[in-house]
């Protein structure tokens, strides 16, 4: 394996299981999500009246009660079976794929997953995070093309994932071996605002091991 390939998977195995399943386990950011979807956000009109606003906190404690349990095997038995609808079905079931994840089940998780990403009725936020979850399978999930498709979805300026979807786009030309493409991805990628700074980190990391000099945080 080549310095580049061993350093894509790496990059690939550390958003993996740092940023999207060690963190939604401990709560972090999905679980902020949950909060805003359940409490406030978008969905709180929903829920506004008594009987919604005690529904959507009985959902809460649910799977608050399904997450804490120390057997990953009944976690998922258990988010397998709480019922939700609409953005809240897409919040169980981006749980649940964590979980089939942590078991290293990816074939499993990409059904999960599916539905949810494919589902034009849901906000961006949830459909594109389940596909840019997917993207991060492989082959379990998508073949070449479909692959190719949903990066260019994700990328659209404007989408909540763009520079991430940008981010595996200059990977997969590395991986392919097509180095100036990657290259210019990869840069058009600094270019880009808001960027992380552990983005910014691993876009340069890449750059210099495709062979050129590291480029500047966008100010």
């Amino acid at each position: 394996m080549s310095q580049a390939d061993s350093f894509i998977d790496e990059v690939n195995e550390a958003v993996r299981r740092d940023k999207l399943y060690r963190t939604l386990r401990r709560y972090g950011w999905i679980g902020v999500l949950l909060v805003v979807v359940i409490v406030g956000g978008a969905a709180w009109n929903e829920y506004s009246k008594a009987s919604k606003a005690s529904q959507a906190q009985a959902l809460g404690d649910t799977l608050m009660t399904e997450l804490q349990k120390p057997e990953a095997a009944d976690r998922i038995a258990g988010l397998e079976t709480v019922q939700a609808e609409g953005d809240l079905k897409a919040l169980v079931d981006l749980l649940t794929a964590a979980e089939l994840l942590g078991q290293e089940d990816p074939e499993a998780a990409a059904e999960v997953l599916r539905p949810v990403a494919a589902d034009p009725a849901l906000p961006a936020v949830y459909g594109d995070l389940a596909a840019y979850k997917m993207l991060l399978l492989g082959d379990a999930a998508f073949d070449e093309t479909e692959r190719a498709q949903v990066l260019d979805r994700l990328a659209q300026p404007g989408a909540p994932y763009r520079n991430l979807a940008m981010e595996q786009k200059a990977l997969d030309l590395a991986a392919a071996g097509d180095t100036e493409a990657a290259l210019a991805a990869a840069r058009a990628l600094l270019e880009e605002p808001g960027l992380t700074q552990s983005l910014f980190q691993r876009v340069n990391q890449l750059i210099v091991t495709l062979g050129e000099e590291p480029g500047d945080a966008n100010g």
